[in-house]
């Protein structure tokens, strides 16, 4: 499978352009993000594991489908970097633009590896928070940052 290779050149970099393809619903923009792996993993809320880069791509082709732009707001992001591979954990809060109300806040991990072309996102798995976690993000969060 050949594609445009863009480097990304910190973990921080793949993950900004990966909750930019999210909010514009820009598949191929979403795939240029992850490592073109037969093992790579995602998991979307309450989905199946997605494993390999077919699956993964279909996913995000199936999501992207519907049309609706989305805003994501990432709270909490906690960080771990080695040599070369980077896991973020963030809390995503999901909604329309324009939209006062969001949708049940989702605790996301993304674990990127350094290949000969930059960082890559090698998995993505987002999980729904339990209510009580709900309350202790509302009450707790520093303030958000929207990716645009």
């Amino acid at each position: 499978m050949s594609r445009s290779r863009k480097i990304f050149p910190t973990p921080e970099d793949a993950e900004t352009a990966f909750y930019e393809a999210f909010e514009r619903g820009d598949l191929a923009a979403m795939m240029v993000v992850w490592a073109e792996e037969d093992d790579v993993v995602c998991v979307h809320p309450q989905g199946p594991r997605l494993v390999g880069f077919p699956a993964v791509r279909e996913s995000w082709s199936q999501v992207f489908t519907s049309g609706v732009m989305l805003r994501v707001r990432i709270a909490e992001a906690k960080q771990f970097h080695g040599q070369s591979l980077a896991v973020h954990s963030v809390i995503e809060t999901i909604s329309s633009p324009g939209g006062e109300t969001s949708t049940q806040p989702i605790s996301a991990t993304n674990a990127y590896v350094l290949t000969e072309t930059g960082w890559r996102m090698v998995m993505h798995h987002a999980s729904p928070l339990p209510a009580e976690a709900q309350q202790n993000v509302e009450e707790t969060a520093p303030p958000s940052h929207t990716l645009h």
